[in-house]
């Protein structure tokens, strides 16, 4: 079975996600193709880095992963394919890819054969004239090699990761990544991050600032607390969440995409 899927920022409104998938049904009309997200905020690439993280590996191994958050198109950014294992990708070389916790890729190439693109290309809609048709000939078993030369994995662009442990300011600091449509913020902040920061505290006390307010613990589920009030969870993405059981913690706290979240150890809490 031939799988693409698709993660982009057109929205559903306009007719671009529509068109990218026309194209490559028509190069092949076996493909299944399956939306990841086509509401990634415009130009967020570190948003779509992290929606595809979330999202990939629940998709059988030979699935190819196209995302097309594209601020930099039609000028000298490179578009590549990537494979990992079981994995590939393509995606524009913005940074995008850098933030997958994949296994490290095995064959990265720049896509630069025109041979595999549609004749005529637009310098605003590479969707449509590249990602697409490229995407429709990777799931139809072509050799990433042909798609153009080989490209270091250690040349691709970098995204700097937020979220990280500091343990000299005994802190995480990281970055409301996006609210979801319940207004559940998610964040930049890894469980694997966050559990080595709590083992670190062993019997101090630690709080999550958002915003003006501190949460104290880590709720097991939302209906741990009562409807209407704040937790922090371990969400289902594998990044610390902020939510209110039955409500919207983005409105809750006044807090939104870019904010900071702050966990600290303390002494003294008051209970």
């Amino acid at each position: 079975m031939a799988l693409i899927t698709l993660l982009t920022d057109f929205g559903t409104r306009d007719e671009y996600a529509g068109v990218m998938k026309g194209v490559i049904l028509s190069l092949n009309p076996s493909a299944v193709i399956v939306d990841i997200t086509h509401h990634i905020d415009p130009q967020d690439i570190v948003q779509a880095g992290h929606a595809l993280r979330a999202s990939y590996r629940y998709f059988p191994g030979g699935t190819v992963h196209v995302a097309v958050v594209d601020p930099g198109v039609g000028g000298d950014r490179a578009i590549v394919a990537a494979r990992a294992g079981d994995y590939r990708f393509l995606a524009p070389d913005n940074g995008i890819l850098s933030l997958l916790d994949a296994p490290e890729f095995d064959t990265v190439v720049r896509v630069e054969n025109s041979r595999y693109f549609l004749d005529s290309v637009s310098q605003t809609f590479h969707g449509r004239d590249i990602f697409a048709p490229v995407a429709a000939h990777m799931a139809a078993g072509l050799d990433m090699e042909r798609l153009g030369p080989p490209l270091s994995p250690d040349r691709l662009v970098r995204l700097e990761r937020r979220g990280q442990f500091d343990p000299v300011r005994g802190e995480i600091s990281g970055t409301v990544v996006s609210a979801d449509r319940f207004g559940n913020l998610i964040t930049d902040i890894d469980l694997r991050t966050l559990a080595d920061f709590l083992a670190s505290c062993g019997k101090s006390a630690f709080e999550i600032r958002v915003g003006s307010q501190r949460l104290r613990s880590l709720s097991r589920c939302y209906a741990q607390v009562a409807p209407q009030r704040p937790l922090a969870i371990a969400g289902s993405r594998g990044y610390l969440e902020i939510a209110v059981n039955c409500g919207s913690a983005s409105r809750y706290f006044g807090v939104g995409k870019g904010d900071t979240v702050t966990v600290v150890i303390v002494e003294n809490v008051e209970k």
